[in-house]
């Protein structure tokens, strides 16, 4: 099943279930996805047997399928991508064998077609296309094999980076705030079935198509992280139990043919032009610029829809 949330006034939102062609809703019998995700043995059934849509979809009402999470936690599970970036900052990893993962913004996700502020483009605006999931009640300790059964619904994210921001907050030894505002997600969140085979060891095993200004920027595949999700959620729960509503990033989609199939980031395409060439000449985003994001199925399908948004100046107070 595929579920989205409509704007209705409220920070949640009203839960939807889609038709299975995508065209048509009905409400959900719960009012939001978090509600749903709370009591998932017996939303599952109840949204499974809803077989009348008697409303067309307007994609500009939907907002992410979460609007609001408890927890937001990302991974950088793709090898490809945190080789590169270790090779041009010259940094040698301590080689642990667990993931890397961090908290972040949560309060907020960005519906897929949201204006996205931000402050000043010198930060260096960066998109990152990622894969994520989200997860029912975990219980601490949970090994990988339990954790698969977690895991509920299967989401698409723009992870937002500002990339002047983000070196010198790594270097300090904790985690990021300033360089990470909050994400996108898209607008359909999907149960895993929704993917059929090309959902395999905790991993989404489909094409990441990414569009900036209207040219096809990457197309990884999201099959081969270091770590599937169930070892993602796993590794977050070893001391302490996560609640209802987690969401979890596969971290930058990658492959290490990057220099052929093209990059889910900009931050990728510029380590590849230091690597090759010694300096990056691709320059990060400006105001009015617009990125867009589509997983697509093998018989090119986009389970979870497409994120098509623009980068805006930040029209806060300045005092």
């Amino acid at each position: 099943m595929r579920l989205a949330t409509r704007r209705d006034g409220s920070r949640d939102g009203r839960l939807i279930l889609l038709s299975p062609d995508g065209n048509h809703y009905a409400d959900a019998p719960v009012a939001t996805l978090q509600q749903a995700i709370e009591q998932w043995d017996a939303a599952q059934p109840a949204l499974a047997a809803i077989s009348d849509f008697p409303n067309a979809i307007d994609p500009a009402t939907l907002a992410a399928p979460l609007p609001r999470a408890w927890q937001w936690l990302d991974g950088s599970a793709y090898e490809s991508h945190g080789a590169l970036m270790d090779k041009v900052f010259g940094i040698v990893p301590e080689k642990t064998g667990l993931p890397l993962m961090y908290q972040g913004v949560s309060d907020r996700f960005y519906g897929p077609t949201d204006d996205v502020p931000m402050p000043d483009e010198a930060l260096g605006i960066d998109f990152e296309g990622e894969f994520g999931i989200i997860t029912d009640a975990v219980p601490m300790g949970a090994t990988p094999h339990q954790a698969m059964a977690h895991i509920r619904l299967i989401v698409q994210i723009n992870d937002w980076s500002l990339r002047a921001l983000a070196g010198p907050e790594m270097k300090t030894g904790f985690g990021w705030v300033q360089a990470k505002p909050p994400c996108t997600m898209a607008p359909f969140a999907v149960t895993p079935d929704e993917l059929g085979d090309q959902w395999r060891d905790g991993r989404v095993c489909m094409d990441l198509l990414v569009d900036w200004n209207g040219e096809r920027f990457g197309a990884a595949n999201g099959e081969p992280m270091g770590f599937g999700f169930h070892e993602l959620v796993a590794h977050a729960a070893r001391t302490r139990p996560l609640v209802a509503g987690t969401v979890i990033g596969s971290g930058t989609v990658s492959n290490a043919n990057f220099r052929e199939i093209g990059s889910s980031c900009i931050a990728e395409r510029r380590g590849i032009e230091i690597v090759d060439e010694g300096a990056a000449r691709t320059a990060f985003m400006r105001f009015g610029d617009r990125v867009r994001m589509e997983g697509r199925l093998a018989d090119g399908r986009a389970p979870f829809g497409i994120i098509d948004q623009q980068v805006v100046a930040y029209a806060g107070a300045s005092s």
